[in-house]
Formats: structure tokens, C-alpha cells, sequence
């Protein structure tokens, strides 16, 4: 078997996009791997203002004409991006994003007067619907259980299945439970989400009674965490993802789904039962009701098929 080529690290030399690349990792905290591909955004960028062939790689060089970039080049860069390159519009977006940071953060330094991409749009994206399961496919995946499981096992994975779809979390959440987190009286959770933010979820029976089965057997640890794997150690949210698509494969389910499927099953569910979207923003954890607001088309959707099943005008000259 050949071994794979080594992949070829080339630093950054060009000094904006490192000096940019050091704030945001130190001063805004942003992710290694987000500010390497700022870095790789930026610099195909220069590569565009400097007519750099598309053979050639852009990385490791300078790239001088960034300093005096005009809001045309920018608007040029964004054409070419969405026209002769043929990017997908959220791909569009992102390399565009990354230019707005990189003139944002030149503004803020007192090296630019003025931010050239400040003004510069990005393409409009039509959001597309999330998939989510309906209920007959949720009770398959929920009444699923897997052979070769040890009662511990069996009860645990029961019962993150179902607080996944009673509480609408994300599987890096559930990993991240304690056991002084759960109010099994009140069925309530303290969920601590992305950005280190808390919220409160409750949870319906069903999930009470499957995550007291599993308390009742759970191993006996040091680790503070409600679900346990191997030795008695948290599990990772790889594991949560493996669970559920161990389960996934036997369910019989036809549709592709996967932990995050449930959480927009869950939210879906609720819209289509009137509940109101405030209360689902809350216990997605979203910061802006804009984002829940998908749930409330796809919850029309469902009213409107409800309606063409019942109401019997269309039907009337059928014969």
C-alpha cells in the first residue's frame, strides 16, 4: 500500500494577514482552524489583485497590494468568486467575510483611514429547510435497540436518544450534562451551550423515565458526568454521534438523519403544535429569533398539507 503524501506546511509571510491572524487568535479568541483558513482566504485574495496565475499556489508570499485595496477590487474579487469560479454563494460569502475582517481590523489599527469592504454585499442565500424526521421515523429510532449491548449500555444510549429529541440538544451538549445539572423532580436540565452560555431546558417524561433507568445502573465514577463511557470517563461527542448512528443503521428508517436531525425534529414538532417561537428560541439556545424563525415555515407547511387533506372544495369535482 502506498503511503499518503505528507502535506507540505507553507507559513503565512504576508505581514497584514499575520498580524490579523495573531489578533483574532489572541484578542478575539478565535479557533486555530478558523484563522488558518481566514489566512488561506486572504491570501487567495492577493493572489486575485496580483493577476497570480490559477496554477500557481497563492500561499507563502507577500502580497503588497492589500494595503491599497479599493471597494471596485473588492466588488470584482466577489464577481469572479460567484461567476467565473462558480462558487457556492456560501462559499462566496465566507472568502468575503474574511476580507471584511481583514479591512475591519486594518480600520481599527489606524493603518486605513477608511474600510473598503464595509459597504460590499454578499450574494443572498435562500435557507434551505433543515431535514427533520416525523413521528412515526422518531418512535423507530427511539423504540431501536442494539445487540451486543450491555444493560448499562442499552439504558445510557435509551436515554441520549431521548433527550435529544425531548430538549432539542446538541450532541456536544449532552456531553457536557453533570449530574447536578439534572432536576429529575422539575425535568429540567442546566445546559451549558456554545460560547460558554447557559440556558435552561426542560424535558418531557418519557426522557425522565429513560435517564432514571439509566441512573439506577450507571457506574460508579469520580467523573461528574451523567453520561459515562470506558472507564468510567465522559463521554466525547464522537461517541454521541456514533450511538445514534449505530442505532440509525438498524431503526429501518429510510431518511438520512443524525443527532442534529433530531434537534430539528424536536424544534419542528413543537411549531407544528403551536408553540410559540420565543419559547423554542430559548430552548434551542439561538441568540436571534431570526434563526428559529425557519420552524414557523416548515410548521405552515405542515398546516397546509392538514388543510388540502380536509377540506373537501378540491374534491368536489374530482368525479
Amino acid at each position: 500500500m502506498q503511503s499518503r503524501e505528507k502535506r507540505v506546511f507553507r507559513p503565512v509571510v504576508d505581514p497584514l494577514i499575520v498580524d490579523l491572524m495573531t489578533y483574532l487568535r489572541l484578542e478575539r479568541n478565535r479557533s486555530q482552524l478558523t484563522v488558518e483558513a481566514y489566512a488561506r482566504d486572504l491570501q487567495e485574495f492577493g493572489a486575485f489583485l496580483a493577476g497570480t496565475p490559477e496554477s500557481e499556489s497563492p500561499v507563502g508570499r507577500e502580497y503588497p497590494a492589500l494595503r491599497g485595496v479599493t471597494t471596485s477590487d473588492v466588488r470584482k474579487y466577489v464577481m469572479r468568486l460567484a461567476g467565473a469560479k462558480r462558487y457556492d454563494m456560501r462559499t462566496v460569502r465566507r472568502k468575503l467575510s474574511s476580507v471584511k475582517a481583514l479591512y475591519r481590523y486594518l480600520k481599527l489599527m489606524g493603518l486605513r483611514e477608511d474600510d473598503p469592504a464595509s459597504i460590499v454585499s454578499g450574494p443572498k442565500i435562500e435557507r434551505k429547510l433543515p431535514e427533520h424526521l416525523g413521528e412515526s421515523d422518531v418512535r423507530a429510532l427511539l423504540h431501536t435497540t442494539l445487540a451486543g449491548r450491555s444493560d448499562v449500555q442499552r439504558r445510557r444510549d435509551l436515554a441520549i436518544m431521548e433527550l435529544l429529541y425531548a430538549s432539542g440538544l446538541r450532541r456536544a451538549e449532552v456531553t457536557t450534562i453533570d449530574l447536578k445539572d439534572m432536576d429529575l423532580k422539575a425535568r429540567e436540565i442546566r445546559v451549558h451551550g456554545k460560547g460558554s452560555k447557559e440556558r435552561v431546558v426542560v424535558f418531557n417524561r418519557s426522557a425522565g423515565k429513560a435517564v432514571e433507568a439509566y441512573l439506577r445502573v450507571r457506574p460508579h465514577s469520580r467523573d461528574e458526568a451523567l453520561f459515562l463511557g470506558r472507564g468510567g470517563k465522559r463521554l466525547s461527542p464522537m461517541h454521541v454521534w456514533r450511538i445514534f448512528r449505530d442505532i440509525y443503521k438498524v431503526s429501518g428508517i429510510d431518511q438520512h438523519a443524525s443527532p442534529h436531525t433530531l434537534r430539528h425534529s424536536f424544534a419542528t414538532h413543537l411549531a407544528e403544535n403551536e408553540v410559540d417561537l420565543e419559547t423554542i428560541r430559548e430552548f434551542l439556545g439561538h441568540e436571534s429569533l431570526a434563526t428559529t424563525g425557519i420552524y414557523l415555515k416548515m410548521s405552515m407547511q405542515h398546516k397546509k398539507r392538514a388543510y388540502d387533506k380536509a377540506h373537501p372544495r378540491d374534491r368536489m369535482d374530482e368525479t
